[in-house]
């Protein structure tokens, strides 16, 4: 038997066929989609294959799920998560979420193990509404962070919900697609999320060091396996095993990364170091900051 500590780690980022969302939000192709029941079942029946291979992996594993559309109203994301989050091999299961579903199942997950990267979308829930959902994932003591796309008028709606939610829960803001920020209108956002600047703009990435296509990867739901969602050529298969003899160390070869789930990879960022602990849920280690030791009289 293989002990857990000779196992070798990676990260995955699982997309499967899903594409609908029960959210209307402006700026996303997927608003208000609906998958067909064909659809749907075979998203189900990927998934649950997966699901398969992740238990009988060899790897140390840490799993974010990235879907298209809204992966927690549908009963097979949510039963995966609980099962992934028991097995020992597994190390952090997380899932990008709206949070519009019921939070009633959570208790049956291993709390220890999974964690949510939650999305404040201000036109499609009241303030009041989500801000009592996250006192719920607190009262459960669901590990969490929270965040908003920093469009210009959403603003005062960000400030409202940092000062609402609790402090040590960390709330990130998402550079706006397409915007291009002063340095004034940046400030504000710094203001909000001290690790702004890691978004706003686009990162020169071209030959880079990245550990995607070594130590994390992009897995579809016919298993086929890519560095990450953004570099279509494929590594491989993961139910035939086939991906990896590709997994190596190597550069980017992308002239610029501009989304968190590509960028917090490139070596030269540290974000490895900044978000120690919490790379898939997207809390920095060192939340919340320490406060300022007041000077002796």
């Amino acid at each position: 038997m293989t002990h857990l500590a000779d196992r070798e780690e990676l990260t995955i980022l699982y997309r499967g066929p899903l594409s609908s969302c029960d959210y209307d939000c402006a700026y996303c192709p997927f608003a208000k989609r609906r998958d067909t029941p064909e659809q749907l079942r075979a998203d189900r029946a990927a998934l649950e294959r997966f699901t398969r291979w992740v238990a009988e992996a060899p790897d140390l594993l840490s799993i974010l799920f990235t879907p298209w559309g809204e992966g927690l109203v549908r009963s097979w994301y949510r039963q995966a998560m609980v099962t992934f989050s028991h097995l020992p091999h597994v190390e952090r299961v997380a899932i990008q979420t709206n949070l519009s579903c019921r939070l009633t199942w959570l208790p049956d997950a291993d709390l220890s193990t999974l964690a949510l990267w939650v999305t404040y979308h201000p036109t499609q829930v009241a303030r009041d509404r989500f801000l009592a959902r996250c006192r719920d994932l607190v009262a459960m003591g669901v590990r969490f962070s929270v965040g908003m796309v920093g469009l210009p008028e959403h603003l005062d709606e960000a400030r409202r919900l940092r000062d609402e939610l609790p402090s040590d829960i960390y709330l990130w803001i998402n550079a706006a697609e397409g915007h291009l920020y002063t340095d004034a209108q940046a400030a504000p956002w710094h203001a909000i999320d001290p690790h702004f600047g890691y978004s706003r703009n686009p990162h020169t990435s071209l030959g880079l060091p990245c550990r995607t296509g070594h130590t994390a990867i992009s897995v579809s739901g016919d298993g086929d396996v890519k560095r990450c969602h953004f570099i279509p050529q494929p590594l491989g298969n993961l139910y035939d095993d086939s991906f990896r003899q590709a997994l190596r160390p190597r550069p980017c070869p992308l002239a610029t990364c501009d989304c968190h789930i590509g960028y917090v990879h490139l070596e030269p960022l540290g974000l490895y170091d900044l978000f120690a602990g919490g790379i898939l849920e997207r809390i920095p280690h060192t939340w919340p900051p320490a406060l300022p030791t007041a000077a002796p009289d």
